[in-house]
């Protein structure tokens, strides 16, 4: 890698998808269809849910927030990425990274929390039906969110502004965004203090959601477990399945992102785990959480309907 001046640094290349130099064109039409498809079911989602009254509960009120979150979570990622594989831009300036990395890991740490949320939410709803209403008020929901994105941008704030204090000797930024770890490799050197709090940030906003979940759905599950009816349980883990499915795609790709030691770390891998929690992610919530749901789906006809008929 090219050494350059340690003050000097205020533009970086991105190096993308270089090995794969024969296939952009073609990645760039199939990213280009996933963003256009998790755009469209996320404001699909969002729309429904605020013009059907039958949807406005505690539970498709996170699933709106949680679309929301996802579409601007894209926004910041996607349209550069594009640009990069077309060849119209492969530069970013020192603000712009630090302003990427920032909304990137807001609303990605926003995800991870909301996920959390979501999960407690089925677990009152499951576990403690004759309490969910009292329990989760739009009071406790508003709020619940509130402290989720708050949490998230506070915590990518902290995370960015160590790592933007240091001074930078490299200029190539080995992937196709700017993260956290391939940013850190730009610096002239890294303090131990900056590597301990990318630890601490990682385990409070994978590690700990995560944590509360794997709980949340024991508990859930041990409950399914009691319910007499066998179309009861089956109703209530296919649910249960679609949402750990996101679950473990959602935690496991960050984990082995952010965990994985550094002497692991090869260019190819970490590209084709970003694409995972940056492009396939983004798409499963809204078909997962959503769109396979049935009171979902019969919105979606009531409105469908409604615009036939006038």
């Amino acid at each position: 890698m090219k050494r350059a001046n340690c003050t000097g640094v205020r533009e970086f290349v991105f190096q993308g998808f270089s090995n794969f130099q024969e296939y952009q064109l073609t990645l760039f039409v199939v990213f280009l269809a996933l963003y256009i498809l998790t755009l469209a079911g996320n404001v699909i989602i969002v729309t429904i849910i605020r013009i059907d009254h039958h949807l406005h509960t505690p539970m498709y009120f996170f699933l709106s927030v949680l679309s929301i979150s996802e579409t601007f979570y894209s926004l910041v990622i996607i349209p550069r990425m594009l640009a990069s594989l077309v060849g119209l831009s492969q530069t970013i300036s020192l603000e712009g990274c630090g302003t990427q990395l920032f909304f990137f890991l807001g609303f990605a740490i926003t995800n991870c929390l909301l996920l959390a949320v979501m999960g407690y939410d089925r677990y009152v709803a499951i576990c403690n039906p004759l309490r969910y209403s009292i329990v989760m008020n739009w009071r406790v929901c508003v709020i619940l969110a509130s402290s989720v994105c708050a949490t998230g941008f506070f915590l990518s704030l902290v995370q960015a502004v160590s790592i933007f204090r240091l001074p930078f000797c490299h200029s190539l930024i080995e992937h196709f965004f700017c993260d956290v770890r391939p940013v850190l490799n730009l610096a002239c050197a890294v303090p131990v203090i900056n590597d301990i709090l990318t630890l601490v940030i990682s385990l409070l906003a994978i590690t700990a959601p995560a944590t509360f979940l794997f709980i949340s759905y024991v508990l859930i599950i041990s409950t399914i477990l009691k319910i007499a009816s066998a179309e009861g349980r089956k109703k209530t883990f296919a649910t249960c399945a679609s949402d750990l499915t996101v679950v473990v795609i959602h935690y496991g790709c960050a984990s082995i992102a952010y965990f994985k030691p550094k002497s692991e770390n090869t260019r190819d891998q970490d590209q084709l785990i970003s694409v995972t929690y940056t492009v396939i992610t983004p798409l499963l919530n809204p078909v997962v959480y959503s769109l396979r749901n049935k009171e979902v789906q019969d919105a979606l006809r009531k409105v469908l309907g409604r615009k036939s008929l006038s």
